[in-house]
């Protein structure tokens, strides 16, 4: 028979065990909540493409983002790069970032421009008097103006990478004022870089890249417009005779991620990769000038003739290639006036 003693003695016992329970549940819930909040992130690998070979500047500075990344993720984030097109090429890649075919792509604006035409903006010549003036346009305006068309598409910038400007360069006579042009025929890499041609009085020769060189040996094309680090990389000091430093566009490349693989990662990580694009995007505007001047005087030492033209001269070209920045104003539009303001703002 049980006394009111042993009774009042096991009501306590299961009281204090109940609350003993209760106490290591909390504590076991407030564990699995930190351990959620502070605890290692989940690790993800995101895949880059890019057609640009593993030697090119703008490849290594991608590596340098990859070990930024990294670090500041501990680790829980790594990045696969496949240079050279391995993935997709620069004609397919767009696609694939949209659809989420590929995490991070390195493309042209060029490429993109056929989706979004005011990517053009950076061939608009003689828009951009300096290098400084480039990155200034991008970070007061330009950068969230096309950004903003890119968002529209599912993908976001993460870095506009400076590739530097592009110059002339022939092999019947040096260039230093804009009726040099006449009687010349010109390779273009882009409309408006064709556009650019016409208006200074040239005939535009449509051509790949990889035929310069021996269409300029045949006498096919008089010269090309291109940057002077690929013209040192391609040998055209071969082929080619003068050049003159016009500076009169700065087609970007961007690295863009999808939507959809970035709202998959924490909010650390999200952090850590803004974070590491924006020192990546730094470096290479610092990079970029440097890479134009050292590929410049190679191209002298080979035997080129470089022709800078005069600061106080650029008015004069900016009024012989108006017809294009008018032609690129009225494809585009309203934003096409809003992009030209942004980099004509002083």
């Amino acid at each position: 028979m049980m006394t009111k003693g042993s009774k009042f003695f096991k009501t306590m016992l299961f009281t204090s065990l109940a609350v003993m329970m209760l106490a290591l549940g909390g504590c076991g819930g407030k564990k699995e909540a930190a351990s959620a909040a502070g605890g290692a992130d989940k690790k993800v690998t995101l895949k880059m493409a890019t057609q640009l070979p593993a030697s090119h500047p703008l490849v290594k500075a991608m590596d340098t983002f990859k070990k930024k990344v990294a670090d500041k993720t501990k680790g829980s984030v790594t990045i696969q790069i496949y240079p050279a097109g391995q993935l997709f090429n620069d004609k397919t890649m767009n696609d694939a970032l949209m659809s989420g075919g590929i995490d991070l792509g390195l493309n042209t604006v060029g490429r993109w421009a056929s989706i979004i035409p005011a990517m053009d903006v950076f061939d608009v010549p003689f828009l951009f008097p300096t290098y400084e003036s480039v990155s200034t346009a991008i970070d007061k305006g330009l950068g969230d103006k096309l950004g903003g068309q890119l968002e529209k598409k599912g993908v976001r910038p993460l870095i506009w990478a400076d590739y530097g400007f592009v110059e002339v360069a022939n092999d019947k006579k040096e260039i230093k004022k804009p009726a040099d042009f006449a009687g010349l025929k010109i390779r273009g890499y882009s409309k408006y870089s064709t556009e650019t041609i016409k208006a200074l009085g040239a005939s535009s020769v449509t051509m790949g890249s990889g035929e310069v060189y021996m269409a300029i040996q045949r006498g096919t094309i008089d010269g090309q417009i291109s940057g002077p680090s690929a013209m040192r990389d391609r040998k055209m000091y071969e082929v080619h005779k003068y050049m003159t430093v016009t500076n009169h566009a700065s087609p970007e490349f961007i690295l863009a991620m999808n939507d959809k693989s970035f709202a998959k990662l924490s909010d650390s990580q999200k952090k850590a990769i803004t974070e590491a694009a924006k020192e990546t995007q730094t470096e290479i505007r610092t990079n970029a000038k440097k890479a134009d001047l050292e590929a410049m005087k190679t191209l002298k030492e080979k035997g080129m003739t470089l022709y800078e033209i005069p600061a106080a001269e650029i008015p004069e070209w900016q009024k012989a290639t108006k017809s294009v920045w008018d032609l690129f104003i009225k494809e585009n539009g309203k934003i096409g006036q809003e992009l030209i303001d942004i980099c004509t703002k002083k």
